[in-house]
Order: C-alpha cells, then sequence, then structure tokens
C-alpha cells in the first residue's frame, strides 16, 4: 500500500465527521498495519519524520490523536512529542508513543513527557484499536467539560453584569421614594402619627438602597475577598429596629414576639454588644425574622433570646416546621419550602453573614411543632460594653449610595 503524508482516501464529508489520528513512524511497513487497523473507523495522516510531523499538527484540521514512534533518524519520538507539548496549537492533543524499546526507563520518560499510553511493538491491531477509542473518547470528553466550563464562566460573566445593570436601575425609583418624602415633611403638616409613617417610608427606602449596594458584598464574600472591618454593635438596638420594619405582619398575623435576655425580659438601658457589622446584622436579622413570621401559624409566638458570653447567641424560635425534606440543605443557596414567591436566598445570605462575622448559624428541630435557628457572634470585648446611641445605628443602616 502507498502510504502518503495525507489523509487516507476517504470522501470530504466523512473525514469531516471522523476523529482524525497523525502517525508518525520511519518504517513503512509499520504505517501499513497502523494504517489497515485504523482506516475505516478514523481519517489517518502519516509522517516518516519528526519535522514533518510537526507541520501536519500544526495543519487545519489538527489531528485529534497521534501514534508516535520513538526511535527515528535525525529526531527522536521523544524531541517529536517535547516540541508538541511546547506550542499552544498542538499541546492538549493525546500522545500515544509505539516503541519496539525494552529499557525500562523509556516508558516513565515517555510518559513524563506529557504522553497518555505507550504500546509496545510489534503491534496487535485488535489491541491498538481499543487504546485508540479509549483515548479519543477520553479526549471528546475533556473538550466536552472544557467547553461547558467556558460556557459557565461565560454566563456567570453576564449575571454579574446583569446584576451590576439592576442595582443601577433600581437606583433610580429609590431616588423619589427617599427624597419625595423628606419634601412632604418640609412643606405638609402631619399628626405625629403621620410623620412617623413617613419617616419609616424614608428609612425603609434607605434601607432598601442599601442591601442593593450590599449584593456586591455578598458577592465578595462568596468569592472569599470581603474585607471585615467589625466594630462594637448594640445588636439588640438592631433587632428592634428590624421588628419595628415587621411589625405590620406580625399584627396582621396576630404574632407575639418576645425579647430575652439570658431567659429573662429585658430591662430599660440593657444592652447587647458584639463585635460585627451593623448593616450584615440588619439584613441577616431581617431575613431570618421575615421567615419567622411567614412560617408561623396565625396566634403564635416568635421568641427570640439572647445569651451573652465570649459569643453572643441570639435564638431566633417560631411555631412551626420546616419540610423535612430541605432541613439538611435549610442554608444552601436558592433551597425553599412552601413559598410561591420564596428565591431561598435568605438563609443562605444569613449563613455567609454569619460565617463572614465569625460567628455560626444552625438550625434546630429538636422540639416538635416549632423551628429554631440559631446565631452566635463574638461578643465585644471590655470597653465595649457602652450603649450604642441610636442614632447610630439609623445612621448605620442609612448609608448613602457611592
Amino acid at each position: 500500500m502507498n502510504i502518503n503524508d495525507n489523509f487516507s482516501p476517504l470522501d470530504k464529508s466523512a473525514s469531516v465527521e471522523r476523529s482524525r489520528i497523525l502517525i508518525v513512524d520511519d518504517m513503512p511497513e509499520n504505517l501499513t498495519i497502523i494504517l489497515d487497523a485504523l482506516k475505516d473507523d478514523y481519517a489517518v495522516v502519516a509522517a516518516r519524520n519528526g519535522t514533518k510531523a510537526l507541520q501536519l499538527a500544526m495543519t487545519e484540521p489538527t489531528p485529534d490523536l497521534i501514534l508516535l514512534d520513538i526511535v527515528m533518524p535525525e529526531m527522536d519520538g521523544y524531541q517529536v512529542c517535547f516540541h508538541l507539548k511546547e506550542m499552544e496549537v498542538t499541546r492538549d492533543i493525546p500522545v500515544i508513543f509505539l516503541t519496539s524499546l525494552e529499557e525500562t526507563g523509556s516508558e516513565a520518560n515517555a510518559l513524563s513527557l506529557g504522553a497518555v499510553d505507550y504500546i509496545r511493538k510489534p503491534i496487535h491491531p485488535t489491541t491498538l484499536k481499543l487504546r485508540v477509542k479509549l483515548h479519543l473518547e477520553l479526549f471528546q470528553s475533556r473538550q466536552r467539560l472544557e467547553e461547558q466550563n467556558r460556557q459557565l464562566v461565560e454566563s456567570a460573566r453576564l449575571r454579574e453584569d446583569i446584576e451590576q445593570i439592576v442595582r443601577h436601575d433600581l437606583k433610580s425609583p429609590l431616588n423619589a421614594i427617599i427624597c419625595l418624602p423628606e419634601l412632604l415633611l418640609d412643606e405638609c403638616v402631619f399628626t405625629d402619627s403621620q410623620r412617623e409613617f413617613v419617616n419609616m417610608i424614608i428609612a425603609s427606602g434607605h434601607n432598601m438602597l442599601e442591601m442593593i449596594n450590599r449584593s456586591l458584598d455578598l458577592l465578595k464574600i462568596e468569592r472569599g475577598i470581603y474585607e471585615f472591618r467589625p466594630e462594637p454593635v448594640d445588636i439588640l438596638l438592631v433587632m428592634r429596629r428590624v421588628l419595628i420594619e415587621v411589625s405590620s405582619r406580625t399584627t396582621a398575623r396576630d404574632l407575639q414576639v418576645n425579647l430575652l435576655l439570658n431567659n429573662q425580659p429585658f430591662r430599660d438601658g440593657q444592652v447587647v454588644m458584639a463585635m460585627a457589622e451593623t448593616l450584615f446584622c440588619y439584613s441577616m436579622f431581617s431575613n431570618l425574622i421575615k421567615n419567622a413570621v411567614e412560617a408561623s401559624p396565625r396566634n403564635e409566638v416568635i421568641n427570640i433570646g439572647f445569651d451573652t458570653g465570649a459569643v453572643v447567641t441570639i435564638s431566633i424560635d417560631n411555631a412551626g416546621e420546616v419540610a423535612v425534606k430541605i432541613r439538611d440543605h435549610f442554608f444552601d443557596k436558592f433551597v425553599t419550602s412552601g413559598k410561591s414567591c420564596g428565591t431561598g436566598l435568605g438563609t443562605y445570605s444569613a449563613r455567609l453573614i454569619a460565617l463572614t462575622q465569625k460567628g455560626t448559624i444552625d438550625l434546630d428541630t429538636t422540639v416538635a411543632g416549632r423551628t429554631c435557628v440559631r446565631v452566635t457572634i463574638p461578643a465585644a470585648g471590655e470597653g465595649h460594653g457602652k450603649l450604642t446611641p441610636a442614632s447610630q445605628i439609623a445612621e448605620g443602616l442609612t448609608l448613602k449610595s457611592s
């Protein structure tokens, strides 16, 4: 059979569909054996020396696999493999060495250069076909995985771009929600209760604006690049702010909320100081309290307990049970149950925030008919027990957009 440095005689359409194999061997009889074994299943091209092999390996369409003899004049198979792995266009092509060498180190040397397999001569056609089929399937699987990974990276990039656009676009209507009530306070006469309601609208607008800004921080946390800056925070005051914001929901469901410090009712002037970030605490407790309110049956009690020590433990206990099927994944992303509009991001966000603040969060379902989410945050040390003014908490919760 005449061996040419071209693909084996197949029509053009068949060559496109078939995997391409480059055979490199200086002995025509070896080329003939290999070509006869593979020509019915693959598009085959042959080279009789290393220089021609490198030329063909870089020519489009590039081969999907290379069968490479080791012992050749001028440039041996090791040198050819070295050059193939150095060039970007050929470095990922799988190489199978073919050799009659008996030295024990030859196989190790071949594999160390990046070859995927090593077949000793004389060539057995059946064995050769099986090994070629295996490595082509592995190569194609890897290519599919790389393409899927590329698509995932691109999707993640597009998602980030969309999120940036959404953040930007949401801020425009929020300006009206914040600014117009402020104008009304200056120009209109309100009763005390009406003025309080308007101030709540303004505060809610500021909080929503800050949540939009803070969503970027959550992305940084996911990537492990967020810089945590703890400071003494009265988390009781933050919790009370959250409860004011959800008061309409608790009233609508006839829910009673109890606040306890070390299992005793709070007294005036008591504080619970922790080393944390005010806005993170607000976001975390807001998500957890809203979940507790939504999950509680009507006319029930939500108990919020604070236990102090080296760490502050906050327990949010409500009637109602978490579905068994999601208990082990309660804090995972996009996990939700029984909510028509739930995203499954609230508890996930709470977990990220708790861990970022050097704390913990866990779900306790040991009491039948009730659910308890327990959060720990490092307590503020000596010298950090001073009452944090309400104005400072409010200011922390209404940071301006940048």
